[in-house]
């Protein structure tokens, strides 16, 4: 049985730090490609960013590239979100999720569908 479980968030100041991570078992880690989503109250899910399963490339939406990056330990597997120079626009519920094998981040990488397992997330809290 697939489980993804975020952990990391919290209570920040605007212009903090803050490191999410992600932990996957029950599957192959290195044979999936990982993403973070969030969504705020009253918004839509939005993509943040997405690590393809061979390690070669990261994609970062608009609104926090420069900010915000992601990399992978593949003995712990687990994903990782490092959050620098925070907003009160980054406020929102963080999640993890993870595609079937194989399948790579590509141009539709920010949309749901892609994606096979979720995890519950982990509440970031920016405040001003």
């Amino acid at each position: 049985q697939v489980q993804v479980v975020e952990s990391g968030g919290g209570l920040v100041q605007a212009g903090g730090s803050l490191r999410l991570s992600c932990t996957a078992s029950g599957l192959t880690f290195v044979r999936h490609t990982m993403a973070w989503f969030r969504q705020a109250p009253g918004k839509e899910r939005e993509g943040v960013s997405c690590f393809s399963w061979s390690g070669g490339s990261a994609y970062y939406a608009d609104s926090v590239k420069g900010r915000f990056s992601t990399s992978r330990d593949t003995p712990k597997n687990t994903l990782y979100l490092q959050m620098n120079s925070l907003k009160p626009e980054d406020t929102a519920m963080y999640y993890c999720a993870a595609t079937t094998p194989y399948v790579s981040c590509s141009g539709s990488w920010s949309r749901g569908g892609l994606y096979e397992y979720w995890g519950q997330g982990t509440q970031v809290t920016v405040s001003s």
